[in-house]
């Protein structure tokens, strides 16, 4: 990504390494997973529960920032997590559908404000979620309002900070069975980003620079 491409350039060059948005998962297509680096505890394809992320990329002037929350503490799963504003598609939904209307229901995002791009690398979560992350390029100026059932706070990460493999740390902790399970983490100030967030963030780097996807 060249630095000092202008707003609209950027825009070009990253919707031109995304897929469509009206791809759809399917069973030959390439995903990423938890798996990845754990090959040992790979789940049953094929049964997994679909869902949708919106990688909100915003325009600020000194370069593009990434929309993540930290999840409510009283979540069932993954509380207190960094995550993308996302959730479970509904019956008869898209991904962009799906990941914009999270969006609005999580952090308040109003769809019309956000300019979608295309859809990055499906993600396998250990939890038996296929999730779709979906671009969105936002300008600044919106207004955003947690939903305290679901998120406890929203900040922006430099979307440079997320896309330097340098910070792409490979991490583990054991399990009480005596194995082992590795991740991918970022860390930005007093912010973790780890688990499925940060290995679609991983993807997403992979896609856009170029590196092998498998």
């Amino acid at each position: 990504m060249i630095r000092s491409a202008t707003p609209a350039e950027l825009r070009a060059w990253i919707s031109s390494h995304l897929d469509p948005l009206d791809d759809h998962p399917h069973p030959d297509r390439l995903v990423r997973s938890d798996f990845d680096l754990n090959p040992a505890m790979k789940g049953e394809e094929g049964k997994d529960t679909l869902a949708a992320v919106l990688v909100a990329l915003v325009e600020r002037e000194q370069g593009l920032s990434v929309i993540l929350t930290r999840r409510a503490d009283a979540m069932r799963r993954h509380s207190g997590q960094v995550a993308f504003p996302g959730g479970r598609t509904d019956p008869g939904e898209t991904p962009p559908v799906t990941a914009l209307r999270e969006a609005h229901e999580e952090i308040g995002l109003l769809p019309e404000l956000v300019t979608l791009a295309g859809l990055s690398t499906p993600y396998r979560t250990g939890t038996g979620y296929l999730v779709t992350p979906v671009v969105g390029f936002v300008e600044p100026g919106f207004t955003l309002t947690a939903n305290p059932d679901e998120v406890a706070d929203i900040f922006e990460t430099p979307f440079g900070f997320l896309m330097n493999p340098a910070n792409h740390e490979e991490r583990f902790y054991d399990l009480p069975d005596g194995g082992r399970r590795r991740f991918y983490a970022m860390s930005y100030e007093d912010r973790l980003i780890w688990g499925a967030t940060a290995g679609m963030l991983r993807a997403l780097y992979d896609r856009l620079y170029g590196a092998a996807l498998g």
